[in-house]
């Protein structure tokens, strides 16, 4: 299991030089912070009024029942399909593919997924139809239940992305049927029990893979206008522009970037032997690293914040107003760790479930220089990406003259979130 858990395996051999590497990516830092600076002296980005929208054909195709139907049914097989294997399957991912639908397919498999078609999980997502199909068959509204309060946010699908992300990268045997079972099972329940009391609502700022989803989405040219629920292309900074300033976001995203980091950083031959030897035992340290990494993140982006508000003087939820901009670093964190994961063993799962002898996964598509170097310009455009967001945030809040100085912290940010990620791929 520990190539399912742990992306390409062990990333300090790759045949990159560190020094071309950083200095590459500080160079790319710093020419986009003087430049957008010189020459983006006011706010671009529209948001959701932005987009072009689809020919009406397409537009129909894609708003249809039958379509809506498949792809609710498409969602409700897999699990169907997932759960079958898991209880009535061998164990192992040798030989039975539910590991790999849910660790590659489903998690690393949402990445390219939501960047091509938008949200996609909302309309997979079993539990969201099995809840739908309940209400049919009661007679009642599916978007009928109590209000959700204000303050709940995205905090539970905060916790829940913790949670499988403990399984995945801590849990003693994560491939297992019963570790699987575990959870899948228990998140389940919760989470229709929600949508029970609350609505399907519920699932918009409750379920994890669907708030891990509709984050990458936002970095998709595909939206819909919620002034007139037209599908329309966009600019993904307009789409990533339109992000909800909700409370939990920034847990959301800082549990995305450091679940993502420990991944890289449980590689690492000290930490393997620190948590062996640890006399918590193996599973206690590898937890508390887990959660130091997120920790990490969080602490650094508070800190960010709070200069920045220091030096706005004006600003009132730094926090939120620019968590957006951590949305492409998440992504290139995630295209760097997972990438050779979802082209090799989503193959593999897939020869598995279809039952296959032995299927041997495929090779990687580029050499080992290649994968080096995508991951790191994967990282690199990710933190790029980010200075753009925040610089636009930042001259459409901020008085003229103090726009530039407001973004400096946010500059140390991505400095220090850059030397972290190249650190932990190259070192």
């Amino acid at each position: 299991m520990s190539v399912l858990a742990h992306g390409i395996g062990s990333r300090h051999d790759l045949p990159l030089s560190p020094f071309y590497a950083f200095a590459g990516a500080f160079a790319a830092l710093f020419v986009s912070f003087l430049g957008l600076g010189l020459l983006w002296p006011a706010s671009r980005f529209r948001g959701d009024r932005a987009g072009r929208p689809l020919p009406v054909p397409l537009q129909r195709l894609a708003d249809a029942r039958p379509t809506r139907v498949a792809g609710r049914a498409v969602g409700l097989a897999a699990a169907l399909f997932v759960l079958l294997h898991l209880l009535l399957g061998p164990d192992g991912p040798e030989r039975n593919p539910a590991a790999g639908a849910v660790y590659v397919l489903l998690w690393v498999g949402l990445v390219p997924a939501s960047l091509l078609l938008g949200p996609v999980w909302r309309l997979l997502n079993p539990l969201r139809t099995l809840h739908l199909l309940v209400c049919r068959a009661l007679a009642r509204d599916p978007a009928a239940g109590r209000p959700l309060p204000v303050r709940l946010g995205l905090w539970p699908a905060a916790a829940g992305l913790l949670a499988f992300t403990w399984l995945e990268l801590v849990a003693p045997d994560p491939a297992s049927s019963t570790a699987l079972l575990l959870f899948l099972v228990p998140y389940g329940a919760v989470h229709l029990a929600g949508a029970a009391r609350h609505g399907a609502r519920w699932f918009d700022h409750a379920d994890a893979f669907e708030a891990y989803s509709g984050l990458l989405a936002r970095l998709s040219p595909l939206g819909r206008r919620p002034a007139d629920r037209r599908l329309v292309l966009r600019s993904p900074f307009n789409g990533l522009d339109a992000t909800p300033q909700t409370p939990g976001l920034v847990a959301t995203v800082c549990v995305m970037l450091g679940s993502t980091a420990y991944d890289g950083f449980s590689d690492a031959p000290s930490w393997i032997t620190a948590v062996q030897t640890s006399p918590l035992g193996r599973t206690t340290a590898a937890t508390l690293g887990l959660l130091a990494a997120v920790a990490l993140v969080a602490t650094l982006y508070a800190l960010c914040a709070g200069a920045t508000r220091l030096i706005s003087g004006r600003l009132r939820h730094p926090l939120t107003v620019f968590a957006h901009s951590l949305v492409p670093i998440a992504l290139g964190y995630l295209v760097a760790h997972y990438f050779t994961l979802f082209v090799t063993e989503g193959p593999h799962t897939v020869m598995v479930a279809l039952g296959t002898d032995t299927p041997v996964p495929p090779e990687p598509p580029l050499a080992p220089g290649g994968i080096a170097t995508l991951q790191v310009a994967a990282i690199v455009v990710g933190h790029v990406l980010g200075v753009v967001a925040a610089h636009d945030r930042s001259v459409r809040l901020f008085p003229p003259a103090r726009a530039v100085a407001g973004q400096l912290p946010l500059l140390a940010l991505m400095i220090a979130y850059t030397v972290g990620g190249l650190t932990l791929l190259l070192a």
